[in-house]
């Protein structure tokens, strides 16, 4: 989504079970959302294409099309944040949700208060063009001269070996190849590249993701830090990435996540 901060917030609401499509409307509506709703997932996916929704909610029992290939179709043509939906609370179910390009999962019944925070917490996370200026497509090198004597040019990526990362384009590259990664993995990737050498425990990340203050001792739940887990573990293969032999981002045992020392020969 390209949409900018002023432009209304978008809901597009994908459920077959009018009871839970209308309760999901009403959380939506209180949050200030403008909503399209949906009981199937081709008509979702025409409507994701059509309205460009900021946040989409994602049953996974579906008529026709089940909620996880939906998942994988949306994002092919949107990066709009997805909150899936259902009554499956193994944990293989959650993995397979998020895999499939979930942001978040909650199990039905779900309380609309808690849905609301995560609405919240979505909401705070930064979207591509969101009040930032243009910026070149690389870092301006000191050599060379200014476009005139009052622009200076400026790069707000993050770089670690030959993986890059834009924060204005929200663009991650290996070597000269565009990854596509999902809202989330890609807030998860810079707050990594941004620690450098310092770990981030998996609550740290989980509170990163909801907004929270720097420093912040909100609580986060088991299947909070489990979703980080899994989330990771996408990252590490759209990048390449080994968990035995990290290139990138290396597992410190008990702890959480840092990135990989440059001069370390295993990598």
């Amino acid at each position: 989504m390209t949409a900018a901060v002023h432009e209304a917030l978008v809901a597009v609401i994908i459920e077959d079970d009018p009871g839970v499509r209308s309760l999901l409307d009403e959380v939506f509506l209180a949050a200030g959302f403008e909503t399209f709703l949906a009981g199937s997932g081709p008509e979702g996916l025409a409507a994701i294409e059509q309205h460009r929704p900021v946040i989409t909610t994602l049953d996974i029992n579906l008529p026709g099309i089940d909620g996880f290939e939906v998942a994988r179709r949306i994002r092919r043509v949107s990066d709009t944040f997805i909150i899936m939906l259902s009554a499956l609370s193994d944990e293989s179910d959650v993995v397979l949700g998020l895999s499939s390009g979930a942001d978040e999962y909650l199990v039905k019944p779900f309380r609309p208060r808690e849905l609301r925070a995560r609405i919240e917490a979505l909401l705070r996370r930064p979207r591509i063009g969101e009040q930032r200026p243009p910026t070149p497509a690389r870092p301006a090198v000191e050599s060379e001269p200014a476009a005139d004597s009052t622009t200076v040019l400026t790069w707000r990526g993050r770089v670690h070996r030959d993986l890059s990362l834009d924060l204005d384009t929200r663009l991650v590259l290996v070597g000269q190849k565009r990854i596509d990664l999902t809202p989330t993995e890609f807030d998860l990737l810079a707050a990594i590249l941004d620690a450098k050498l310092k770990v981030r425990s998996k609550a740290d990340l989980a509170r990163g993701l909801r907004g929270a203050p720097e420093g912040s001792k909100e609580y986060v739940s088991e299947p909070d830090k489990r979703a980080i887990e899994t989330h990771i573990a996408n990252l590490r293969r759209k990048l390449g990435d080994s968990s035995t032999r990290p290139r990138y981002i290396e597992t410190v045992r008990g702890v959480g996540y840092r990135l990989t020392a440059v001069d370390d020969p295993a990598s």
